[in-house]
């Protein structure tokens, strides 16, 4: 009980009583000093004893000198800053921040100096005690000081590259320099940075004679280039010689490789990742294909000599989801073997791609096997908690129940139980009674009402690493590739987590009323047929009409508003674009505000004089206008890749089959029964004028569904090898000296005659396997499934509105 109630009364800011607690008879109990040390240090600091914390965490440090964290908290004491316990900066065990913000010391310049000067003192120490070892912290140390210095006004950069440099002759080879070092170069004004990079290129070579650091350095040097050289400003023919010098190089490097383990890290495999993402900023600012296909063809042939290398996968993974080609995405990641608190960390790779597509069978598979993972984590955190217990180690006592904690609340984790709902509900969209079936399993999307009642009061976690992303989509909602070149750099990368929180909450809250909605709209198309209204009728029809209300207020309108926009956008009175990027959700709206209206009759044209039935038609030539629009602008998916098959998709597989299910309602409850009489008058009128509304609605719908299915099967049919043929001609000839295709005919180049006794016998079998060709048609066969099983999801619609058409016919 021990380090629990002393982090109670730490929760609680009754930093004494917990320092008491520590200090007495029940102290001897935390057997792990370091543990005890951490605790002890953080509470002294909160308690406004910065010289006493001070002093524990240099004892930290004396024992553990290559505990970053803790220098920042020796720091913050020496400072009197508490930016390292502030909220957020320390409560996150799934991604703790290596750099933080820090506050301007609010010290006088002497004590500011004097201060530094002990701490510079204290890191000296520490890098004599290493003895010149390979710990990083006090080298690093030395720049976070000077950093700390002018952060506070003390004009310093030149102290700064000095310590650059030499942080760069110790570390300059490892893979983690740049990101060790990133922070301190964006405070340097951009000569400097320039001359940073100068002084690199120059010393570099001259460092070392061992081959594998003066790879390293050289890797080093591009990583920094890319990181504040301005590439993206080059002109392209130099942007490509950038990319072909790092091809050479990395081809220098397979020897170095040639006597380790397959699952052995290469020397110089991220040269490939450096090299596609030049390549994919050129395709971004010249738009042609080929650098696009040159960068998928540059990946594939690194997972051709090593075949682990999750980097690559990654990069793979969202090349071939712009393409369309969600299928070959999904087995990328599922080649990664992503398992354990990775599935919670990794999988906004993939699940934002597998959502929209029709591959709905994987997206299940997919979204249970994270389910999975989530539910069995907070089943065993208990006994993991309790073994800790008996171990005495209380600082993983309470590293567990906040990773319990933070997993419940995350983002991601609600996001997936909406979606799993969602999913079902397309699934059985072709079939109202199996729809009512799920609806019934989801208690008529109560549970989940009530979910998006309580998002905004909760705390939401971003367990995401969107450090793995790839520059051009940093997160899931971000994509550059879809918009015009905007001449931005992709580094350094962008902390998303503000700007995602509000948008995340927005999303799930909308998305978590639709199984509600549209068990509401299945009741009220099924009640309008009725004569007599009952009390019930009347809740179906005030509470989808109240979350009407909050659709339209999360898509920024009053109901009114939302109303006059639906209505303008149908009559051509707005334009297209007045849905903006919500398409999807306006369209929604716009098929529940006509199942609403069925049995409220609030809504009527002037001129209309089928009782306000009039907003079916409104509906029809939404779904028309956006879906058709869509598909005739898509083109060939593979030579325009742009990111418009996941919409169309969605148009499809959502506003367009809650339509269907309000057709199916509608139709089965104009059905005759045995048991019904026959109405005459008024009544029969009305139903008469209504079935013959639902009937061109039918063929509005059919319509829709033949055009797209016929736009696939003309994608479907294409003859396989000129695909191929043209996927290869895009990468230019050999004999070009610019535009696309430069480092794959390099690469070609090189693998034409390997050198088996330079390579190894292993990594030359490997190379002889690679096949352009074979790629390219991988990319063919991976359209043509997603392709083919949304063509299968349209088949089933056509089939079911032509039996739609049928019945009510007969009516």
């Amino acid at each position: 009980m021990l380090l629990p109630t002393a982090c109670m009364n730490l929760k609680q800011a009754k930093y004494g009583d917990a320092l008491e607690i520590l200090s007495g008879k029940l102290g001897p109990l935390l057997v792990i000093e370091v543990d005890k040390l951490r605790v002890q240090g953080r509470l002294l600091a909160q308690s406004g004893d910065y010289a006493a914390g001070a002093s524990v965490y240099q004892n930290i440090l004396e024992l553990c000198p290559d505990d970053w964290e803790c220098f920042l908290h020796y720091l913050g004491c020496m400072l009197e800053d508490d930016s390292s316990w502030s909220s957020g900066a320390d409560n996150n065990p799934v991604h703790y921040p290596k750099f933080l913000d820090c506050k301007v010391s609010h010290l006088a310049d002497d004590v500011f100096d004097s201060r530094l000067s002990d701490a510079s003192i204290f890191v000296q120490k520490l890098l004599v005690d290493a003895n010149n070892g390979f710990v990083r912290c006090p080298h690093l140390a030395i720049l976070e000081i000077e950093r700390r210095r002018h952060l506070y006004g003390k004009a310093n950069d030149d102290e700064i590259m000095e310590a650059l440099m030499q942080y760069f002759y110790k570390f300059g080879h490892l893979a983690c320099f740049t990101s060790d070092v990133e922070v301190f170069l964006l405070i340097l004004t951009t000569e400097k940075r320039m001359e940073f990079v100068e002084k690199l290129t120059k010393c570099s070579n001259t460092l070392s004679t061992i081959p594998a650091k003066v790879l390293g350095q050289s890797i080093t040097v591009f990583k920094i280039q890319l990181l504040v050289g301005n590439i993206d400003k080059l002109p392209v023919v130099e942007l490509e010689g950038f990319a072909r010098q790092m091809v050479e190089i990395f081809w220098k490097s397979i020897p170095l490789a040639k006597d380790l383990d397959p699952q052995e890290s290469m020397h110089g495999e991220e040269l490939l990742s450096m090299i596609c993402n030049v390549l994919v900023q050129l395709f971004w600012r010249t738009g042609h294909f080929g650098y696009f296909m040159e960068a998928i063809m540059v990946l594939e042939f690194g997972l051709t000599i090593r075949r682990f290398v999750w980097q690559y996968k990654i990069l793979l993974l969202h090349l071939y989801s712009h393409l369309g080609a969600v299928s070959l995405a999904y087995e990328r990641y599922k080649s990664m073997d992503v398992k354990n608190i990775l599935t919670e960390t990794i999988s906004h790779h993939i699940l934002p791609h597998m959502l929209p597509s029709p591959l709905w069978v994987d997206s299940s598979n997919l979204l249970q096997d994270y389910l999975r993972f989530m539910d069995d984590h907070f089943r065993e955190s208990a006994d993991l908690t309790f073994l800790a217990y008996r171990h005495r180690n209380y600082s993983k006592v309470i590293e567990f129940v906040q990773f319990k904690e933070r997993l419940q609340r995350s983002n991601q984790y609600l996001n997936a139980k909406v979606e799993t709902s969602i999913l079902q509900l397309k699934q059985r969209a072709d079939n109202i009674e199996e729809e009512e079936g799920i609806l019934d399993s989801l208690d008529s999307g109560i549970y989940f009402v009530e979910l998006s009642n309580e998002i905004r009061s909760k705390n939401l976690t971003f367990n995401e690493d969107f450090q793995t992303r790839p520059w051009w989509t940093p997160a899931p909602e971000k994509n550059y590739l879809l918009g015009p070149f905007e001449g931005i750099s992709y580094y350094p990368k962008e902390n998303m987590t503000k700007e995602r929180e509000e948008n995340v909450r927005r999303v799930i809250e909308k998305k978590s009323l639709l199984p509600r909605m549209i068990y509401l709209s299945i009741q009220s198309t099924t009640v309008s047929y009725k004569e007599n209204g009952s009390i019930s009728e009347s809740k179906i029809s005030s509470e989808l009409k109240f979350l009407l209300e909050r659709y339209a207020k999360m898509l920024g309108y009053s109901l009114t508003d939302a109303i006059e926009v639906v209505m303008g956008a149908s009559t051509g009175l707005k334009s297209s674009e007045a849905f903006g990027s919500d398409t999807i959700d306006w369209l929604n709206f716009s098929v529940f505000l006509n199942a609403w209206n069925l049995n409220s009759h609030e809504l009527s044209h002037p001129d209309d004089d089928r009782g306000g039935r009039g907003i079916w038609h409104n509906v029809d030539t939404l779904l028309a206008m956006y879906i058709l629009e869509k598909t005739r602008s898509m083109g060939s998916l593979i030579s325009s890749p742009r990111g418009d098959l996941p919409v169309l998709v969605q148009l499809i597989t959502e506003p367009l089959a809650w339509h269907g299910l309000v057709l199916q309602s509608c139709v089965r409850a104009s059905l005759p029964s045995g048991k019904k009489k026959k109405k005459s008058g008024p009544t029969e009128h009305s139903t008469s004028l209504l079935c013959g509304i639902i009937q061109d609605s039918i063929n509005s719908s059919a319509g829709i569904v033949e055009e797209v299915a016929k736009w696939i099967q003309e994608q479907i049919n294409k003859a396989e090898d000129e695909v191929v043929d043209n996927i290869l001609s895009s990468l230019g000839k050999k004999e070009q000296d610019e535009g696309p295709g430069q480092v794959f005919h390099l690469l070609e180049k090189f693998t034409s005659s390997i050198d088996e006794v330079q390579l190894g016998s292993r990594i030359s079998q490997a190379l002889n396997l690679w096949s352009p060709v074979d790629v390219a048609r991988k990319i063919v066969i991976g359209n043509s499934t997603v392709l083919s099983e949304f063509l299968r999801i349209c088949e089933s619609k056509i089939k079911l509105l032509h039996k739609l058409k049928h019945q009510i016919a007969q009516v």
